[in-house]
């Protein structure tokens, strides 16, 4: 069965639905989100970039084993023309049972209109200088 799924609306949608489908650790409904592209890109603070369903999959299954993340994407800077979207922001990391924020990561997400829709095909992340140290997780990073 393919990966890609009809969603409508906006690639600010698509990003609500980015956001919410990581505060519910919810592997199925983020990774729908993504393009039906083999060349998608994801890259999480002091990580290596990860290319392809797959890999971008599995991390976030990793990331997900230890909870959902509750992000609140903060002062958005947004460009677009009629096929992409370009997303800078400053992502507040929280985890589940913390009441602080973890750590501040600058974030960028690209989307790209497709048949199927709005969808994103690149996540790249990075820790705020000044900011709380990335703390890692098994072979993966918190976010």
């Amino acid at each position: 069965m393919s990966r890609a799924r009809q969603i409508h609306g906006t690639a600010d949608d698509i990003e609500a639905a980015y956001y919410d489908a990581l505060a519910r650790a919810d592997i199925n409904a983020l990774m729908l989100l993504w393009a039906d592209d083999d060349e998608i890109v994801c890259i999480h603070p002091s990580a290596p970039r990860l290319v392809g369903h797959d890999a971008i999959r599995a991390s976030w299954e990793a990331i997900f084993a230890h909870g959902g993340l509750h992000i609140q994407p903060q002062r958005l800077h947004a460009t677009q023309n009629v096929m992409g979207a370009v997303h800078n922001l400053i992502e507040n990391v929280h985890r589940e049972g913390h009441a602080v924020v973890d750590v501040h990561v600058l974030a960028t997400n690209v989307y790209m209109k497709t048949a199927h829709g709005w969808r994103m095909v690149i996540h790249h992340a990075s820790v705020a200088e000044g900011s709380a140290p990335v703390e890692h997780i098994g072979t993966s990073v918190l976010h």
